[in-house]
């Protein structure tokens, strides 16, 4: 069977527990047709890059699935029926992850005030007035500095 990552976006407007239905949904169509979730993550309510259908936010999900394709076409087609699920993404992949997905890692990273391996950039030292700097010279035809 393939691997594949289905990732959806539900209406800003649904609660919580209409999102987990709508996961729940996903995962018995997928289980009706022969194949199994592994992995349902929700990355929660995410303001989206524009608008889609008149959303600025959206409920995130991701299923991990191993499944025939046929299943993933039926996913596919119940998934477009549903007026709650304003977008969607099927991907195949090699392999699936094991863990936290990468959005679920950032958002931990987030939580801790983890600022990554740079740090909280305290160690850069003062930087002095920029009138000790002498000249700034950034073009040619600049004029130099008196």
């Amino acid at each position: 069977m393939a691997l594949y990552e289905h990732v959806f976006l539900a209406r800003q407007d649904l609660a919580q527990a209409q999102v987990d239905a709508l996961a729940e949904i996903a995962t018995k169509i997928v289980e009706d047709n022969e194949g199994k979730v592994t992995k349902v993550e929700t990355w929660g309510l995410r303001s989206l890059a524009y608008k889609i259908a008149k959303n600025r936010k959206a409920h995130y999900v991701m299923l991990n699935i191993d499944a025939p394709a046929g299943v993933v076409a039926e996913l596919e087609r119940q998934t477009q029926i549903n007026e709650d699920i304003i977008r969607y993404m099927t991907v195949k992949v090699d392999e699936l992850e094991t863990g936290p997905s990468v959005m679920m890692r950032k958002q931990e990273r987030s939580e801790r005030g983890d600022r990554g391996p740079r740090g909280d950039r305290g160690d850069r030292g003062p930087r002095g007035d920029r009138e000790d700097r002498g000249p700034r010279r950034d073009r040619e035809d600049a004029p130099a500095a008196e």
